[in-house]
């Protein structure tokens, strides 16, 4: 059975605590009640996804990108679906227009359609001039690295290395992060060309899970360079 926008609207309409909320008031929903209703009502057609991204209102949206990506991790789902949804999510990454809708779908969606794919379509993003599309393009990277494949990530990061916008910076020192788990010795030498000059919220988040003394070295680094 495949759902409508329709139908997802209406049962989440029907988990606001208040009866007597406005149509767009959906405050009191939970995240997880979202997510929930998008699982039990992921059948649904690119199409009728692509209503629910065009609501104006923030949770339907946050069903939206739940039900493109529990369709992206369904190993039962047909390849012409994935590619449907990641065309989906390209072409309407106006909707997908905050950090938590990128982080909802991104890796899955995008960075998993393209693991045996041409990646170039990351670097487009990365030259975008939309913070949340240059998000999209370092998150993705993550469904390469947990396969040990780095450089896509960090050619993204190198891009970004200079971005003015924080949510960018805490994405890409995230997927650094990450990368670190996988290769230290790579990570350090990245470290090691940019930690003086990248974005303090960066360095936080690449470093975040290395020793104290590891992490105060490149601290003191960024602090020398003031």
């Amino acid at each position: 059975m495949e759902y409508t926008a329709a139908q997802f609207i209406g049962r989440l309409r029907a988990l606001r605590p208040s009866p007597s909320a406005g149509p767009d008031d959906y405050r009191g929903v939970a995240m997880g009640k979202i997510f929930g209703l998008a699982r039990e009502l992921q059948d649904m057609p690119p199409a009728e996804i692509e209503r629910l991204l065009d609501s104006p209102v923030h949770a339907v949206r946050v069903g939206a990108v739940s039900i493109m990506d529990f369709q992206a991790r369904d190993r039962k789902r047909s390849p012409d679906r994935k590619r449907e949804l990641f065309e989906l999510y390209l072409r309407r990454h106006d909707r997908i227009d905050t950090w938590d809708l990128v982080d909802r779908s991104a890796i899955w969606v995008v960075g998993e359609y393209l693991v045996d794919k041409p990646r170039d379509v990351l670097d487009r993003l990365a030259a975008s001039g939309r913070p949340m599309e240059r998000r999209t393009a370092t998150l993705a990277t993550f469904a390469f690295i947990r396969r040990g494949e780095l450089d896509d990530a960090y050619r993204i990061a190198e891009t970004l290395i200079d971005d003015r916008e924080d949510t960018v910076h805490k994405a890409v020192g995230w997927m650094l992060r990450e990368a670190g788990k996988r290769d230290a010795a790579r990570q350090a030498a990245f470290l090691e060309r940019h930690a003086a000059t990248m974005p303090r919220v960066m360095l936080r988040y690449a470093i975040e899970k290395l020793d104290k003394p590891t992490r105060d070295r490149w601290l003191a680094m960024k602090r020398a360079a003031g």
